[in-house]
């Protein structure tokens, strides 16, 4: 098989995956026919869904509002974590404007979020 032509030859390989998962396991030899089938499989869904399904970088506010939600905190504790005001914070949020060196610097110390994120690299 070279590729996936269509979604519902994508939806076929995707149940066959499923199906050699319920086969193959960490202990499975590289050479066992199941292995190798679902090696094979998973590469060209790989191939696939790159191109139809894509995953594109998050957005600075998203991974905001991530942490927030994973360090249960809100936008005002926030504000005062960084040291700006929650109106600041709110403009943020809102994409109305970009943080400054400065408060880039604060999230990627205190979220712990990437400065390749903060600087959208």
């Amino acid at each position: 098989m070279a590729q996936i032509k269509s979604e519902k030859e994508y939806r076929k390989l995707m149940q066959r995956i499923e199906e050699l998962l319920e086969v193959v396991d960490d202990d499975t030899p590289k050479d066992d026919v199941n292995y190798i089938e679902l090696d094979a499989l998973s590469d060209l869904v790989e191939e696939y869904e790159d191109v139809h399904y894509p995953i594109g970088k998050p957005s600075l506010v998203d991974t905001i509002k991530l942490r927030l939600y994973e360090m249960d905190i809100t936008q005002a504790k926030l504000a005062e974590l960084l040291g700006i005001s929650p109106a600041r914070v709110s403009d943020i949020m809102r994409g109305k404007c970009e943080p400054t060196l400065k408060v880039g610097r604060e999230l990627c110390q205190k979220l712990n979020i990437s400065p390749s994120v903060v600087l959208g690299v």
